[in-house]
């Protein structure tokens, strides 16, 4: 007996749930690995969709002298206030406006300078094609992204980005699964390369996201953290080896900074110098800080970003760098301890 389309198109789907069965594993875990391989392709297959469209939706975006308004109703609006937040924080002005709520009053958040783009992967979702005569009254471009090219929603947009999938990843395919995962991809990929139209950088980044260790790590700078002042463990190059050990266990940073007579930076005596010292069988009586110090400490300047100063750090395994604000004018000294303490690391 011949198979109908669509008892032959269930059957593919098995079919495919079964290729990816590992029989060692535990069947939650193969059930995982499914979900993964499915949502996995649904993204890759977005690549052969990025043409003249994708480029054009990014020229509106870049050119919009407005906001860029994201609408979707339920999981396509979870996705859409991702897309907007993400937006946001590179440099495009944007919000979420839900649907159902615009159509009874919040239609006001929408000027004539703005662009929409719509979420729906029917592309029929009524509350979303509500909004489409108030926007084209205002000569708002409509950006589509649906999974249907041939629906209500994309024939009445200026460009439609198609973000449809083959399957989705829920069994009964009913719950939103791959489609959502390939909407917000899509978005994702229309926020970067409008970054790098607009040519952004870390400090535009940086003054979008100023609280929280994000903030802390593209805002603060290595004068923020350094020990500087009476906190800044320096001796003379002719002070005895005591009087060195003296500096390092008071300042607690098991180093101290070593400077000649002008003032300008010798080296460092670091708690592994006199452990050497020590091994080497030195005589503390006779010892002065410039036989203990190392000559060419690891520095960097004040202005430099905090995570520089962590990267140096772990580049060359070490715990401290010396800050110098000109050629052998010390300026202070920034600890991991520090880094640690404000949350860079």
């Amino acid at each position: 007996m011949r198979r109908s389309r669509h008892t032959t198109g269930s059957v593919k789907s098995t079919d495919s749930r079964r290729a990816t069965r590992h029989p060692a594993l535990d069947a939650s875990v193969q059930e995982g690995i499914r979900v993964l391989d499915i949502e996995a392709r649904a993204v890759l297959d977005l690549k052969a969709r990025l043409d003249g469209r994708f480029a054009q939706v990014v020229t509106f975006l870049y050119d919009c002298q407005g906001k860029v308004v994201i609408s979707g109703m339920g999981k396509s609006g979870l996705i859409g206030q991702k897309i907007a937040a993400t937006l946001a924080s590179t440099g495009t002005p944007s919000f979420f406006l839900h649907p159902a709520e615009g159509v009874h009053g919040d239609l006001g958040m929408l000027a004539r300078r703005d662009v929409l783009i719509a979420i729906s992967n029917s592309g029929e979702t009524q509350e979303v094609l509500q909004l489409l005569p108030f926007v084209k009254r205002l000569n708002v471009p409509v950006v589509a992204m649906t999974g249907k090219m041939t629906s209500t929603l994309a024939k009445n947009s200026d460009v439609t980005l198609d973000v449809s999938v083959n399957e989705e990843a829920c069994p009964l395919g009913l719950a939103p699964t791959a489609s959502t995962t390939a909407t917000l991809a899509m978005g994702d990929a229309l926020a970067v390369a409008l970054l790098q139209k607009r040519g952004f950088k870390h400090d535009d980044f940086a003054q979008f996201h100023p609280g929280g260790t994000l903030g802390r790590r593209l805002l603060v700078k290595v004068r923020d953290l350094m020990q500087h002042g009476d906190n800044l463990p320096r001796v003379r190059e002719t002070v005895s080896g005591a009087d060195t050990i003296l500096e390092m266990t008071s300042k607690k940073l098991g180093l101290t900074t070593v400077v000649n007579a002008k003032g300008a930076l010798y080296g460092i005596v670091t708690d592994g110098d006199l452990r050497r010292f020590i091994q080497g069988g030195g005589n503390f009586s006779t010892v002065t800080a410039r036989d203990l110090a190392s000559r060419h400490p690891k520095t960097i300047g004040p202005d430099e970003l905090a995570t520089t100063a962590v990267a140096l750090m772990e580049r060359h395994s070490i715990t401290a760098l010396v800050v110098l604000d000109a050629p052998k004018r010390l300026a202070g000294v920034i600890h991991l301890h520090d880094l640690l303490k404000h949350g860079i690391v």
